[in-house]
């Protein structure tokens, strides 16, 4: 049986710590699904065809990737894919605190393992939060992003 991995999250956008994780979890996984989820009451930057493109893109030489857009429970999207693993970044310890809450609840309401990488030391520091600041600032976010989310002017 394949080893399916769902790698979900708003990517928006993706960034370089987004990107290390989906590299690293090709080398763990047959397969790694970023699913995009669709939250009508969150207010995005980038629509969802861009930042669906962005991974695409990023990803292209990569058969092990996979991207789609999804709505509603992880776990269940883990069913419907017959994926046995959520694949999850960690960068600091809040990010743990918050992500083993979720991992208990999806453990408990199904069999579904959640695997943690913790992220390089080298992106630890990025978030798409930050990332979008300094866009709506006029930063240069080059060094924070893969250069598919780079817009070029």
């Amino acid at each position: 049986m394949k080893r399916k991995a769902v790698f979900p999250g708003s990517f928006d956008p993706l960034t370089l710590g987004h990107y290390d994780i989906i590299q690293r979890g090709i080398s763990l996984f047959d397969e790694v699904i970023v699913a995009i989820g669709i939250n009508a009451e969150k207010k995005y930057m980038f629509t969802l065809e861009e930042r669906k493109k962005f991974i695409e893109v990023a990803f292209k030489d990569e058969p092990k990737v996979r991207v789609i857009t999804y709505e509603g429970l992880t776990i269940d999207l883990c069913r419907k894919l017959d994926a046995e693993f959520i694949l999850r970044g960690l960068r600091n310890p809040a990010d743990f605190e918050f992500e083993k809450a979720i991992a208990h609840t999806n453990r408990r309401l199904s069999k579904i393992e959640t695997v943690f990488l913790l992220t390089a030391s080298k992106t630890s520091y990025i978030s798409s939060s930050i990332v979008r600041d300094v866009i709506r600032n006029g930063g240069d976010y080059s060094v924070l992003v893969p250069d598919s989310v780079v817009v070029k002017k």
